[in-house]
Parts: C-alpha cells; structure tokens; sequence
C-alpha cells in the first residue's frame, strides 16, 4: 500500500481541540468519543449511507478501540466521501473513495512536544507501509497539523501543539470494488496504529527506534 507524506492545502490553518464546529459545514459539531463511546455509530453523517458495508464496521470499530481504554490515542475529528469517479491518474481505476482519520496522543501535553509528534508520525508510516505492502488499491497520507490545546494549563504559548491527520484513498472499479478496498486499508490501519499503541505501554516513544 502506497503511504506517503500528504500536502495538504488546509493543514496550514491552525486548529483547536476540542474544536466547536466546522469551518467547512457549521453543522459539524466535535463530539468526545471518550466519554460517549455508545453514539459514534450515530453521530457520523459521512458514513451513515454506506453502512451496510463492511468497511464502515472496521471503522467503528477503529474508532471505538482508538477512543477506548485501551488505547494511548483519541480521535478528534473524521471525514469520509463516498465513491465518486476517480481522480488520480496513478491509478488505473474507474471509482476512489478518500477522508481523514485525525490522531492525537490522550496524554495532551505529549501533543506539544515536536519530538513526540515527529517520532509518532514516522513510526506511524512505518507500520503502515510493512504490513500489507503488495496492497495496489489503497493508500494513505500522513501530515502534520498545528493545534491549540485550549485545555492545557498555562498561556496560549504553552498550548501550542500538533496532531496527525491520516488521509486515506481507496480505489476499484465498482462501488463494491472501491469499499472492499477500503475495508482492507482500515484493517492496515488498525493493525498499525494497535501496534504502536501497545509499543508505546512499554517502552518511551523518545527511546523507541522504527528503522
């Protein structure tokens, strides 16, 4: 599977957590998947159409474990379009599907450290790219998001922070196609980001090496 380094164009506005509403559809509100783990099958407008597909339950399913007690990350915000005609001319395919998966260490202050970010994004691309790697039909991008954690003791200063954004893509040439391949880019997903979560109970993400 294709991972790689995404640019994107609104990675450069600053962001809040917890953020109030979407600049892009005021509708959108942030909900705490921490406390109210019971309504994220509910609350996702993006997914509710596309839920008899196994894909969309490997995503709750995400998101229920990345927002449980056993996991050192959270997830803030999430998007998803359904298959439309493809657009990338690296893919052979007729149809993609594409959104983004945000990730942030529950620790918040671990947040603010650039070290803690950067190690969290490099060890995240790693994992990603060994565990399904003849994979052709699906990838995912990681970038790097400014972030204030209004939550955090101290002046805006002290704030300051970054988080994840993992934007993914998946490819075929039907609808079935194009969600199947979904469903096996968000079980890569999971299995990565499990990983990294049990190998941050035991050992410092400072020491820990992903050569």
């Amino acid at each position: 599977m294709k991972v790689y380094e995404h640019n994107d164009p609104g990675s450069l506005s600053p962001r809040s957590h917890p953020w109030i509403d979407g600049e892009s559809d005021p509708t959108h509100r942030y909900y705490d998947f921490r406390t109210r783990p019971d309504i994220i099958r509910s609350a996702l407008e993006d997914l509710q159409e596309w839920n008899t597909y196994p894909a969309t339950e490997t995503f709750y399913r995400l998101l229920e474990w990345l927002n449980g007690s056993e996991s050192v990350f959270e997830s803030n915000d999430c998007a998803f379009s359904g298959a439309t005609a493809n657009t990338s001319a690296q893919f052979s395919k007729r149809l993609q599907c594409s959104g983004r998966l945000m990730i942030l260490y529950r620790d918040l202050a671990l947040n603010t450290s650039p070290e803690q970010i950067h190690w969290l994004t490099n060890a995240t691309a790693h994992a990603l790219r060994r565990i399904d790697p003849a994979f052709e039909w699906g990838a995912i991008g990681t970038t790097v998001l400014s972030v204030r954690f209004t939550t955090l003791p101290g002046p805006p200063k002290l704030q300051r922070g970054q988080q994840l954004m993992l934007s993914f893509w998946a490819w075929g040439e039907n609808e079935l196609e194009v969600m199947t391949n979904l469903d096996r880019t968000f079980r890569i997903m999971t299995v990565a980001l499990r990983t990294l979560s049990d190998e941050i109970c035991h050992f410092s993400p400072a020491t820990t090496s992903n050569d």
